[in-house]
């Protein structure tokens, strides 16, 4: 079972580096509960439990959080946003299940700054952004963007070379179609499908392919 991770001094925190918040409650008597909290894991647990088992029960949430995490990627749903240090580690996998790891991103980050496009590659430092805008969206969908991007890192522009390195994604037609059809739905002033107002859903809009 994964455990929760601190070293001396230092922020509890999931497997995959998302912070985590313990809060004892006196009104809590047996139940514990665990959920995310705005990128935080939040485990709620008895003011009057030990520490003993305050560590035993948080490892048991986290990874009863991982496995509802799992099972929403597997059927194509949302997941929470990942903290930068997740996002980097996942797209440096991705790099090596896709392109054999010949990707190497120097930085990945998410980025607010960025309505007019998906994501953004800097092949000159190995640098890539991704827009806020895709937190909601499927995981599949991310990892399309993050591909795209990573594969900038070895191809500069959209040639034959470029498509062929995302042809390894499986999902790379499915996520473009999806891309396609949330630009045409902002271009049109329509809501977005996660109840978004249309003003809001309209920033969203960019090109259809991550640049």
């Amino acid at each position: 079972m994964p455990q929760p991770q601190r070293s001396r001094g230092a922020q509890l925190t999931t497997d995959d580096g998302a912070p985590v918040v313990v809060r004892r409650s006196a009104r809590r008597r047996r139940t514990v509960a665990a959920f995310w909290e705005n990128g935080t894991a939040v485990v709620a647990i008895p003011a009057n439990f030990s520490k003993a088992q305050e560590f035993e029960w948080v490892g048991r949430m986290l990874e009863k959080l991982r496995l509802q995490g799992a099972k929403r990627s597997i059927g194509g749903g949302k997941r929470r946003p990942a903290t930068d240090a997740a996002l980097a580690a996942h797209a440096t996998e991705l790099s090596g299940r896709y392109f054999g790891g010949r990707a190497i991103p120097t930085s990945v980050r998410w980025v607010s700054n960025q309505n007019s496009r998906w994501g953004s590659a800097t092949p000159s430092d190995g640098s890539i952004r991704l827009s806020d805008n895709l937190r909601p969206m499927p995981q599949w969908v991310i990892d399309y963007v993050l591909l795209h991007e990573l594969a900038h890192l070895l191809v500069a522009g959209h040639n034959a070379a470029f498509w062929k390195l995302l042809e390894t994604y499986p999902e790379t037609g499915r996520a473009k179609a999806f891309l396609e059809g949330v630009s045409f739905a902002t271009s049109r002033g329509l809501a977005a499908s996660d109840g978004a107002p249309a003003a809001q859903a309209a920033r969203v809009a960019g090109s259809a392919d991550a640049d």
